[in-house]
């Protein structure tokens, strides 16, 4: 067992816990995380961005989804925790799972049960379901029943007690990393096509229509997008660490004010936002009330318990009535206005030069020098950094060489880093944090001689991309519907993949963003997509991903972003389409034509005259010019 889960389980008894789960998870609900919050990571040494850590006595367990099971193989090996396959067959929820020790003490052997977990990293949404499932469970089994108060956990006779309040991990990492603090930047209205102040009063008008006097806002990238601020607290994503209360006439923001310069402290009193210390919210939240002693008629407060921490939502103040709803920033965000879509195409075609430069650089290297995972990843950074305007990676690059391609999101290390050698695939899926937009890219690119597997594979994912990039829908139409689009091409050849389809993605905000995605199969871990996906709205840019995956050997995934745009309007309604905002070809010499029809190939054909025309005057090496050019050449049979 890892040295870290016994000083863990040491902590444990000293307060009397029976089980502590850590999730992946900072005070907001992030998907990615600062170095601070990696506690998951430090305890079980498994590195993926989803995942969380259940401890007891004599148990440990990892649960992830299919994007990583591969992945945590590996780093699992050998440390006794076991690993829980999210998704699969015979394999319970977390819920269940917790559930499950819980019963075997307290309704076997008739003993309380204490379970604990930092409540500043779990969402008050989650706790409230396990609640119940817990309540539910004892009750049935006889061993608890109380139906005069509403919340049974919290009555002191109650056989399982939840203790939020300490982050044991936090008392056994010696030399945890500090809280980042990077400065805060006000974005030009220029990128982002709307002020502050008309983002506030949108949200003012829904807190009128609602009777709410404020909103709690914990999530890091509504922040960012109503007060047109960035920042670089957490790897990849341009946020701020940050709490926002939102008031009638005015608004406070929490944080580190040493990120803060003259300038971003002037637009902060022109917006009438008070400013007040990171964690100040959690003692400010239990005031609130105070607000409406002087007679003002509203008397609610907008929270999102999906995304809020169980700590935050438990301080409020009591006498205030929580209005409970997905926070109206998150679809407000999602639909691009015409200004944010516009630009969104500049930083592609930046992103595009990038990428068209580096492939060139690849396939007439490759074999001639030494070329690694980790060299590669480094060299279309180099690329990447002359494009105007650029900030940094949008995610941590995947390149993978043959059997890495198959894990779903492997990341090379100095340890796993190999060659490029002129034969088999090499996936490589990265993007890019422009001022004008974020990118998310990936090719699958033929390195030598290819399989006729390779060729059969990479042919039906093409197939499948081109065949959800080109679907014409009715505007009503929602992502689960979407997502067969795409897969259909492969399910006729019994081929599928463990992911879905599609994720929205921020304008220089975080590549992956709710609600909008391409997905037909609910997941725990993502709460966001198991509600009901929204319509597809115009301005909506979203990925469309299908892949394949075949363990020990190689692995297939073309990615491009897509934006919505209507299509035409007749008696039936208005019909909706996509169009590319990626603009990089595909490998026309990994395709096996028996697999495409003739509308696969006009498709094919249409999308690299659409790069052609729009990248070629902006590549200046004629060498590349050239590469393109035959890239992007027209397919015949």
């Amino acid at each position: 067992m890892k040295n870290e889960i016994t000083a863990l389980r040491s902590k444990m008894v000293e307060n009397g816990y029976d089980l502590y789960f850590v999730v992946t998870a900072d005070y907001h609900d992030s998907e990615y995380v600062g170095e601070f919050f990696k506690c998951r990571q430090f305890l079980s040494g498994f590195s993926g961005s989803n995942g969380t850590l259940v401890v007891t006595k004599d148990k440990a367990a990892l649960f992830t989804d299919g994007r990583y099971f591969l992945q945590a193989e590996q780093q699992l090996k050998d440390t006794g925790i076991d690993l829980m396959r999210m998704g699969e067959e015979g394999v319970p929820s977390l819920s269940q799972y917790i559930l499950s020790q819980v019963k075997e003490t307290a309704v076997l052997r008739g003993e309380n049960y204490s379970i604990g977990f930092d409540g500043k990293t779990v969402s008050y949404s989650f706790i409230k379901s396990l609640k119940k499932l817990l309540a539910d469970e004892l009750e049935n089994s006889g061993v608890y029943f109380n139906e005069d108060i509403p919340d049974i956990t919290k009555d002191p006779d109650f056989p399982v007690k939840l203790l939020y309040e300490k982050d044991l991990v936090d008392e056994i990492w010696e030399d945890r990393p500090a809280l980042s603090a990077k400065p805060l930047m006000v974005l030009d209205e220029k990128y982002s096509g709307e002020s502050a102040d008309k983002r506030l009063l949108r949200l003012r008008e829904k807190m009128e229509n609602e009777g709410a006097a404020f909103t709690i806002i914990s999530t890091l990238d509504d922040i960012a997008w109503l007060l047109n601020i960035r920042g670089a607290d957490v790897d990849f994503n341009p946020v701020v660490l940050s709490y926002l209360i939102v008031g009638e006439d005015e608004a406070t923001i929490y944080l580190n004010e040493s990120i803060l310069d003259e300038k971003a402290r002037a637009y902060f009193e022109e917006k009438s936002i008070k400013i007040k210390a990171y964690n100040d919210i959690y003692e400010d939240v239990k005031q609130l009330n105070n607000a409406f002693s002087d007679g003002k008629r509203r008397a609610g407060v907008i929270v999102d318990p999906s995304h809020l921490n169980y700590a935050l939502y438990e301080n409020i103040d009591k006498k205030c009535k929580k209005l409970e709803m997905k926070m109206p920033t998150q679809l407000w965000k999602a639909i691009k206005n015409p200004v944010e879509v516009e630009n969104e195409r500049n930083a592609h075609i930046k992103d595009a030069v990038a990428l068209i430069n580096f492939f060139y650089y690849l396939k007439t290297n490759v074999g001639k020098e030494k070329i690694t995972e980790l060299s590669a990843a480094k060299k279309l950074e180099e690329f990447r950094q002359k494009g105007e305007g650029y900030q940094g990676q949008s995610f941590a690059p995947i390149f993978g060489y043959g059997p890495h391609g198959a894990i779903v999101h492997y990341e090379a290390t100095p340890e796993s880093d190999v060659e490029l050698k002129p034969e088999s695939f090499v996936l490589i899926d990265t993007g890019g944090q422009y001022l004008d937009g974020t990118t998310d890219v990936t090719r699958t690119i033929p390195l030598g001689k290819l399989t006729p597997q390779e060729m059969a594979d990479y042919t039906l994912v093409l197939k499948s991309h081109l065949a959800l990039l080109n679907s014409k829908f009715i505007y009503g139409t929602r992502g689960v519907t979407l997502d067969y689009a795409a897969r259909e091409p492969m399910w006729e050849y019994g081929l599928d993949y463990n992911h879905g389809t599609g994720h929205g993605v921020g304008f220089f905000l975080n590549v992956h963003e709710a609600p909008n995605n391409f997905r037909y199969k609910m997941v725990d871990s993502l709460p966001d997509v198991n509600e009901e996906l929204p319509v597809f709205e115009e301005g909506m840019i979203t990925s469309d991903e299908p892949g394949v995956y075949i363990t020990g050997k190689f692995g297939v995934r073309l990615e491009s972003l897509i934006v919505c745009v209507k299509d035409y309007k007749n008696d039936f309604g208005q019909f909706m389409r996509f169009e590319p905002l990626t603009m990089v070809p595909f490998d026309k010499e990994a395709i096996n034509l028996e697999f495409f029809d003739d509308v696969d190939i006009d498709r094919l054909n249409s999308y690299h005259e659409l790069v052609r025309e729009t990248m070629l005057p902006h590549i200046k090496d004629k060498k590349v010019q050239e590469w393109l050019v035959k890239a992007c050449r027209k397919i015949k049979r």
